[in-house]
């Protein structure tokens, strides 16, 4: 119980601290609005750029903890377009509901695997992370093109496809810490201290920003679809994902680090491409909502059964 309590509580009362000083006005939408480009363009590629090109440890990077994430996400995507197609779901909706099934906000999962499991799994975690945004940018892009009713020709869809995921900066820190790290040499000392005090910014300031964009009036009319979706993102998947880490024969550390994995709120960038691509961003904000909410339950349980 004390383990949850230290890992889980920190980061929910900034989650929810976010949203205490946006409902008081101590901050706005152009706060957070500049917060959140900070947050994705440099503070956290900084972050994980940092923690993936330090030296590498002597225990490498367990491959067979990637493998069970990518087939697991990718077996939830297939269940949730299965599901929208028998529900006869409407294609406005679709590319929203699909993506909010399997994303995950690595904000989140950072803050908490960073205060459970320390710095070694941090780097385990980014890693995975970094090998893992691509498939799902291209799973969530790929979809929401599909559904938008919009005529893309064939070329037109991969160059979307294509872009998104060069272009995203998390993506990008990632390869070039694991390129970094490959030369074994420490950052120079100025570096690493100017990396640790990025660091010391990053995650407060994503979890504030996630609190400050939760609202309750999001639910209105989308709270079963919400549900059915959290339904995909918070039990189907970690069940999902379980399955295959013990099929992959996935080492103990990792083994936690992927089930944190799969207990994650869904990634406020469902929302963002969801705009971007004219799916419904009413949805997108409300699954965000209820599963930020649910995630204390399926992180709770996770640390209880797989991490304590």
């Amino acid at each position: 119980m004390s383990l949850i309590i230290n890992s889980i509580f920190p980061v929910f009362l900034l989650i929810a601290l976010g949203s205490f000083l946006k409902r008081f006005q101590l901050t706005n939408d152009n706060f957070l609005s500049t917060s959140d480009k900070l947050i994705y363009f440099i503070f956290f590629p900084a972050m994980l750029f940092w923690k993936i090109g330090a030296p590498a440890s002597p225990t490498p990077i367990d491959w067979k903890l990637i493998l069970a994430v990518l087939s697991a996400v990718f077996v939830i995507y297939a269940a949730s377009l299965f599901f929208v197609k028998i529900a006869k779901v409407a294609d406005f909706k679709v590319g929203s509901f699909s993506q909010c099934c399997y994303r995950f906000n690595s904000y989140v999962g950072m803050a908490v695997i960073l205060i459970a499991l320390g710095d070694e799994s941090v780097r385990e975690f980014a890693v995975m992370i970094g090998v893992a945004i691509p498939l799902i940018n291209f799973l969530a892009v790929s979809t929401l093109i599909w559904y938008s009713g919009r005529d893309y020709n064939t070329q037109k869809k991969l160059g979307l496809v294509v872009r998104a995921t060069l272009s995203n900066p998390l993506i990008l820190a990632c390869f070039a810490g694991i390129l970094y790290s490959k030369l074994r040499l420490p950052f120079p000392r100025f570096a690493d201290n100017t990396f640790r005090l990025l660091s010391m910014v990053t995650l407060p300031m994503a979890l504030i920003s996630i609190g400050g964009s939760l609202n309750l009036a999001q639910l209105k009319g989308h709270l079963k679809m919400s549900m059915v979706a959290n339904l995909f993102k918070l039990l189907l998947l970690p069940a999902t994902g379980y399955f295959f880490l013990c099929a992959y024969g996935v080492a103990p550390n990792p083994f936690k680090v992927g089930m944190i994995y799969f207990a994650l709120p869904t990634s406020t960038a469902a929302y963002i491409l969801s705009s971007q691509l004219q799916s419904d961003v009413d949805l997108a904000a409300a699954t965000i909502l209820v599963s930020t909410l649910l995630s204390i339950i399926s992180l709770s349980l996770v640390m209880a059964i797989f991490v304590a």
